[in-house]
């Protein structure tokens, strides 16, 4: 291939505990294409990335007028250093070297972070942490992940594990966690903590709610979200919970790195200001005095449902301006 008649881009994969979304991404942060698939976290690795696998070549084929250059992956529990994914809490992989797989498929530098730490690469390079030095990116979805930058640099963590603030526990006798343990906040601030509390509050209140028409299993967040912003007591009650929890962890992590701003980023983050005012408030009330009012709490600059795509692209091209750090 001539480069210089071609676009490189980077195929650029995030892998969810419930959906799974790819694409193709330029150096600009352009999406040429993208697409998603049910990631169904029962099925084995193999599988999964056999079937992922066709769905890309479907997606697009590369020929003369781009010029592929680099996978960047975001994964649960992935492991930067080894290019593993161990163990994920919501996928029933084990230990899976995912590189290792991908470059049976297409002979090009290959990168794997956490999914949140791929994110906070993405808001860095095109989203809300553009010139910042320090920052944290939280998400919050199936999970809820966390991705630390300190002096413009990416926390990794002496084993690629850093910043997974989701597994910080809250309540130590608190809810049973997919990780094994109990009262992390990922069961409490992600899209299913947040459907847990609403079933508590159900049960122990008899205000009158939307909500009580639906079932554990056809409950969603976004539900949560519309009945909350049509004033719903108990979806109301569920965010002010949910935003409590999310506050206190917020200004412990505040404690550790000192950020200009923690950004919050996935499903429940599109809830919006029910969200982030009572956040931003709780994590103030809870902050030591030196950080208070000091740390911006920002909505994610990754436009669009393709974000999460941005971020694994952002890795990679990150990473192809160290070209010496990856072997083909």
């Amino acid at each position: 291939m001539h480069r210089h008649l071609n676009t490189d881009i980077t195929l650029a994969i995030d892998i969810g505990g419930t959906n799974t979304a790819f694409g193709f991404v330029d150096r600009e942060g352009n999406i040429i294409t993208s697409s998603t698939i049910p990631t169904n976290p029962n099925e084995p690795a193999d599988k999964f990335f056999k079937r992922l696998n066709s769905e890309i070549e479907s997606l697009l084929s590369i020929g003369n007028k781009y010029n592929l250059v680099g996978v960047g992956i975001g994964a649960p529990n992935a492991n930067y250093f080894k290019g593993t994914v161990e163990r994920p809490p919501n996928l029933k992989w084990g230990t899976v070297n995912v590189v290792e797989i991908i470059k049976e498929y297409y002979r090009v530098p290959v990168a794997i972070t956490n999914d949140a730490n791929a994110v906070a690469i993405g808001e860095l390079q095109f989203g809300a942490a553009k010139g910042m030095k320090n920052f944290i990116v939280i998400t919050l979805g199936t999970g809820v992940g966390g991705g630390i930058v300190i002096n413009g640099e990416l926390v990794y963590g002496h084993d690629g594990f850093a910043g997974e603030l989701g597994h910080t526990i809250y309540d130590p006798n608190g809810r049973e966690c997919a990780c094994g343990r109990r009262g992390c906040l990922e069961t409490y601030a992600s899209a299913g903590g947040i459907k847990r509390t609403v079933f508590e509050l159900l049960s122990s209140s008899i205000d009158e709610s939307e909500l009580r028409n639906y079932n554990y299993d056809n409950l969603t967040s976004k539900i949560i979200c519309e009945a909350a912003n049509r004033g719903d007591k108990i979806a109301l009650k569920a965010f002010d919970s949910t935003s409590k929890i999310l506050g206190i962890k917020l200004a412990d992590a505040v404690a550790f790195t000192s950020p200009e701003a923690i950004i919050l980023f996935g499903g429940l983050a599109s809830a919006g200001d029910i969200l982030f005012k009572a956040t931003e408030k709780y994590m103030n009330m809870y902050m030591l005095d030196i950080f208070k009012n000091k740390v911006k709490l920002l909505p994610s600059g990754l436009s669009g449902a393709n974000s999460a795509i941005l971020g694994a692209s952002a890795l990679i091209w990150n990473e192809l301006e160290k070209p010496k750090e990856i072997s083909v």
